[in-house]
């Protein structure tokens, strides 16, 4: 936790909707709107955030690949099913 001593003052601009955010995250947890943004900087890593969203994109490619294998297939069953359905019905 920063002390008195090692802090220095900066004026940010936010948004009303961060401000708000800010308030209730300072409240649910008890501390300071400044001790959470100061946690919130020293946790942001754009470095890792690339990582993680390069991580994500391959988790939904590969299950939009499964969805579309799955999908194909389901296609062909129905397919199937519809022509014993119209064959049977030309009986």
């Amino acid at each position: 936790m920063a002390t008195a001593e090692n802090l220095v003052r900066k004026q940010i601009m936010l948004s009303t909707d961060n401000i708000e955010k800010l308030d209730k995250l300072s409240k649910q947890r008890g501390t300071s709107a400044a001790e959470i943004v100061r946690l919130s900087i020293e946790s942001y890593d754009p470095d890792s955030a690339d990582i993680e969203e390069n991580e994500l994109l391959e988790l939904v490619s590969e299950r939009l690949k499964e969805a579309i294998k799955e999908t194909a297939s389901t296609r062909r069953r129905l397919n199937k099913a519809l022509k014993k359905l119209e064959s049977q019905e030309t009986k």
